[in-house]
């Protein structure tokens, strides 16, 4: 059964992947997965990554394109509901995509901060404030900006203003039209910002240690605890659990392959990953700094780098926070879709009227982000909530997806679905019901563990 009539579709293939590609790929791309790798091991970390994307993260890709798509709503909730109905199981199933657009929604309201503070960094290198400074007062003037909420706030307005105007233009005009013109871009400045790193490094030993660090495998740095990073970080880079890949589904035409639109969406959010990790750690280990400080390697560390580079490094600094901008805007746009769509099917309203009301909550909401800060930039409300939409809500999401489609979604729909890739159906159902499950399953246990319960 396909999309119930009406519903806004995809106007190609490049269309939607590069939508889909533009929501998995955001800011953890570019610190949170160099973060990780910095932390747990470098290739060991990226071993499992890769296995995990592979197993676990491309099979939830499908369920849920494969439900999205199903349904008789761009509604992700009502979408399961249906889904669940036609197999004969109780409708309550929805209450995984419940959790993931409420997580969802959630993210975004202090996504839109994280990326208040970009738009502020491309204006600093644009304006080359930096010059001059020494390292304290780079770092100094980070802490500075973020314990300054009226400094953040017309920052913050005028990104969620941006996200919210996009997806109130629809499918087409909006989302659509932003992914293919925003994601091209950011491959190309990516790539050369690579290049850049790689090249320039070459002489100081920074390229020799970064490709050591990424690619050369210590499978004795393997343990339980990188595996748990490793399976995490995988589950969070693609963008799986929120809602946002069930109401993209609804968009997709027929005649688009899901298992190939999966596979070309996690290979690629994976790419960027990697392609990230080249930009950065050459650089990192060039200037003798440490790879695994979270987000004080993206606003200080990365700073300061640049800004010891005199001039060439104002213009690559303007360049790498113009391409943590278009990964942001790709990203919270998807994150606000779920929301804005369950408005329009549950108001009975028209997509920019349910836009501007979602938008409108999420700026509200995300007032508490802004201005739950103490002395010394503790962002302590932004934490909280990233805490527990993070390693709890999106996970549980995920194992419920996985459980759903695996064990109670009923064959013939998969069959339908997947007409013509009768194996992959096949595999899709045994990766489902015994693989997915069981790595989801460790993710979450071990996430609300560290999270709450962890010394």
């Amino acid at each position: 059964m396909a999309a119930v009539t009406g519903t806004a579709q995809w106007s190609s293939r490049f269309a939607f992947i590069m939508a889909a590609v533009g929501s998995s790929v955001g800011l953890g791309n570019l610190w949170r997965f160099s973060s990780e790798a910095g932390s747990n091991g470098g290739s060991a970390f990226i071993l499992i990554y890769l296995l995990a994307v592979v197993l676990v993260c491309i099979p939830v890709l499908m369920s849920e394109y494969l439900v999205g798509r199903s349904g008789v709503s761009a509604n992700a909730v009502d979408s399961v509901s249906d889904a669940a109905i036609r197999s004969g199981v109780t409708k309550n199933w929805n209450v995984t995509a419940w959790v993931g657009m409420i997580a969802g929604f959630m993210i975004v309201t202090f996504y839109c901060v994280v990326a208040a503070w970009v738009m502020r960094y491309v204006l600093k290198f644009l304006m080359n404030d930096f010059a001059g400074m020494s390292p304290d007062q780079v770092g100094g003037t980070f802490v500075e900006f973020i314990s300054a909420p009226m400094q953040v706030l017309p920052w913050f307005l005028a990104f969620a203003f941006l996200t919210t105007y996009l997806v109130s233009r629809g499918v087409n005009r909006g989302i659509e039209l932003a992914a293919k013109i925003l994601m091209p871009v950011f491959f190309v400045l990516l790539i050369g910002l690579a290049l850049y790193g790689l090249l320039a490094n070459i002489g100081n030993g920074g390229t020799g240690q970064a490709l050591s660090f990424l690619y050369a495998p210590d499978f004795s740095k393997i343990n339980g605890d990188v595996a748990a990073a490793a399976l995490g970080q995988a589950f969070f880079s693609v963008g799986v659990g929120s809602a946002i890949m069930i109401t993209y589904g609804s968009y997709l035409p027929k005649s688009v392959s899901i298992p190939k639109s999966a596979v070309i969406v996690g290979l690629t959010d994976t790419a960027v990953a990697l392609i990230a990790g080249l930009a950065i750690f050459p650089v990192v280990f060039a200037n003798g700094l440490e790879p695994g400080i979270g987000a004080g390697l993206f606003f200080v560390t990365l700073p300061n780098a640049f800004t010891a580079m005199g001039s060439v490094g104002t213009i690559l600094g303007a360049a790498f926070f113009f391409l943590a901008f278009f990964a942001a805007i790709t990203s919270s746009v998807s994150l606000l879709e779920p929301g804005a769509a369950f408005v329009k099917e549950r108001l009975n309203t028209t997509k920019a009227k349910a836009a501007w009301i979602a938008g409108g909550a999420m700026t509200l909401i995300g007032l508490v982000s802004v201005f739950g800060v103490r002395a010394g930039g503790d962002t302590f409300a932004l934490d909280a909530i990233d805490t527990f939409t993070g390693q709890v809500m999106l996970p549980l999401a995920g194992l419920l997806i996985v459980l759903f489609v695996g064990w109670r979604l009923d064959k013939a729909i998969i069959a339908d679905q997947f007409a013509g890739s009768e194996a992959l159906g096949n595999v899709l159902l045994l990766l489902t019901r015994f693989i997915a499950p069981i790595f989801v399953g460790i993710v979450f246990v071990s996430s609300v563990y560290k999270a709450y319960f962890a010394g």
